[in-house]
């Protein structure tokens, strides 16, 4: 399925129905007084949060979402009937703001949470509600109101715990392929990643965590440039960074450093909240270099890049390393959780052992 990040909709709430005017004119009854129901609620808009779905594409083809208008009223004290809601399941993870303003609406966060999108009118009034001792035979009634009217705009962002972010062939692919259960395209070609992929790494029973890899960044990609800009946003929502950096380049005259530094400066550019997130460097491709001088290069690049935070060595292809780092990242991520009250037992039992 295309995955699709973003889509434009208009949504639109029912109207009310109109109340009713009608008198009861039954044979021996000559005082019957008025009996006009009122109009039935129009239906209203809601979004709800569906963990089944990941993709945003079935709002790129379907944009336009009316409930229906709400019955008039009628004669007989009968009142007209609501018209049923409408349901708009959407990705967890999905903002949704007016396109007009640029206001976020709410925020989907958790399965099967829902939100009031468009509010249908209520009903009109019949003439059964403007009796009066002075007024019996009212011919007053009131007509429905209208729904409410949006245009949205949805944005997706993927909820993962971890992002993998690097130039494109860096290996970011190969590595989510080993540590997780996602099986993205892989080749020996830069940007053949061209949408995000999400996968579970289980590091042991009750034990797991969400990364996400999004496609290759290149310098300019704050501007626009490339296809990972697009897809940055995916990583705002994630409690670490691995910033993997290709070790052996297969052109000799590509420099690591010069690349890592230039994607540092693109995330400072995008979000500097980004840039401040908990950020580790993962080497890989270490199979490529000759073992004598893996710990040398490493401790070469890590010295130019003045690099004081937590440091890898892995090979992705080789699954060389990855153990310790898939352990890493669990009690780095567990220990980040928010508030302990509503910390998951299995994250306190990780940090014991």
């Amino acid at each position: 399925m295309k995955f699709v990040d973003e889509a434009l909709i208009d949504v639109a709430a029912g109207n009310g129905g109109a109340g009713c005017v009608s008198f009861r004119r039954e044979k021996f009854i000559p005082f019957g007084g008025p009996n006009g129901g009122d109009g039935g609620r129009g239906g209203s808009v809601w979004a709800k949060a569906d963990r089944n779905i990941n993709t945003l594409i079935d709002y790129r083809y379907a944009r336009r979402h009316d409930a229906r208008n709400g019955e008039a009223g009628r004669g007989s004290d009968q009142y007209g009937a609501a018209s049923p809601d409408i349901e708009l399941r959407m990705p967890v993870g999905t903002i949704i703001s007016d396109a007009e303003t640029g206001e976020v609406l709410v925020e989907l966060l958790e399965h099967e949470q829902r939100a009031l999108l468009a509010k249908g009118g209520d009903g009109g009034f019949g003439n059964l509600h403007f009796k009066t001792s002075t007024n019996q035979s009212p011919r007053q009634k009131t007509p429905g109101w209208p729904g409410e009217a949006k245009k949205l705009k949805l944005e997706l962002r993927v909820l993962a715990d971890v992002g993998l972010l690097g130039m494109p062939n860096a290996g970011k692919s190969t590595l989510i392929a080993a540590i997780s259960n996602a099986r993205p395209k892989i080749a020996d070609y830069p940007f053949t990643t061209l949408h995000p992929n999400l996968g579970v790494v289980r590091v042991g029973p009750e034990r797991s965590f969400v990364v996400a890899d999004i496609p290759g960044l290149i310098e300019g990609a704050s501007e626009g440039a490339g296809l990972g800009h697009q897809f940055l946003r995916h990583l705002q929502r994630t409690r670490l960074l691995l910033h993997i950096v290709d070790a052996a380049p297969f052109d000799e005259a590509v420099d690591p450093v010069a690349q890592a530094r230039a994607i540092v400066a693109e995330l400072k550019k995008y979000d500097p909240a980004l840039h401040a997130k908990p950020r580790w460097l993962v080497f890989n491709k270490l199979d490529m270099v000759p073992e004598a001088e893996r710990e040398k290069r490493v401790k070469d690049y890590v010295r130019r890049l003045r690099w004081k935070g937590p440091v890898f060595s892995i090979s992705a292809l080789a699954r060389d390393g990855l153990q310790p780092l898939v352990e890493a990242i669990y009690k780095a991520v567990a220990h980040q959780q928010p508030d302990a009250k509503d910390r998951d037992p299995r994250f306190d039992e990780a940090q014991d052992g």
